[in-house]
């Protein structure tokens, strides 16, 4: 049976003090919420603050990237032990920004899958296409190039302890929004590519959503039968929405 599971990223947002506000919002109303996990992904910075709120409650933390390099001279960088050593049970590997903004190649991400799981990390692994792919029609030829990345160097049976998250990048704060149908369309496309080399992982694997869920679309997303859940931007700032989507995972 796949695991349902809502993750908020909240990128380069919030201080102190909101995060301190947002954790006890989450706190409440995640201990209502039994039918799926949750994981909160806060800047580095504040992940040890994050990690210390959510002993005491049923939340779970992820890192928003991690270094293929497991010590030395590379300043600036974070290790996967040291993201477990603080109380990481996740970490986002992949995710469009880090593609885009920071020219993280396929293979890049590959290691970094790699670097997740010799620490002990679940890695969740973040594929997508952008809207000029989209509108060349080889939104599944991108998205297969990106999970063979993963797949060929650290094998198909390492998807087992890992998550995956589709972010269509065009329906990301452009205006657009991709409808339930085309998301399933290509969840659908991800688990039967997975399933044509292992069966049992394909139906075991988590695939998450990450096109601007809120609230109000959550429901009809996760409704479809290949999204398990979502990969939640900036409605994870809002610890009243971010539940409320949380809540439309069946």
């Amino acid at each position: 049976m796949r695991q349902a599971i809502v993750a908020g990223n909240w990128k380069l947002n919030g201080n102190l003090e909101s995060i301190r506000a947002l954790m006890d919002g989450l706190k409440q109303g995640a201990a209502d919420i039994t039918h799926a996990s949750i994981i909160v992904c806060p800047p580095y910075v504040y992940l040890s603050e994050v990690a210390g709120l959510a002993k005491t409650s049923t939340l779970e933390v992820g890192a928003q990237d991690v270094t293929t390099q497991a010590s030395g001279a590379y300043t600036g960088e974070i290790a996967g032990d040291m993201l477990k050593d603080i109380g990481c049970q996740y970490v986002i590997v992949g995710h469009s920004e880090r593609r885009s903004l920071y020219g993280e190649s396929d293979a890049l991400v590959s290691e970094k899958f790699a670097a997740a799981q010799k620490a002990g990390l679940i890695p969740i692994l973040c594929v997508g296409e952008q809207l000029e792919e989209r509108e060349q029609n080889i939104t599944e030829a991108v998205i297969g190039r990106q999970l063979d990345a993963v797949i060929q160097n650290n094998g198909i049976a390492a998807l087992k302890n890992a998550v995956l998250a589709y972010e269509p990048v065009w329906a990301i704060g452009t205006g657009k929004t991709a409808t339930p149908d085309q998301a399933q369309a290509v969840h659908a496309f991800i688990r039967s590519k997975i399933s044509s080399l292992d069966t049992m992982v394909a139906e075991s694997l988590s695939i998450l959503y990450g096109g601007s869920v809120k609230g109000a679309n959550a429901e009809e997303l996760f409704a479809k039968a290949d999204i398990d859940g979502g990969l939640i931007g900036g409605a994870s700032l809002d610890a009243k929405e971010f539940l409320s989507i949380c809540q439309a995972v069946k």
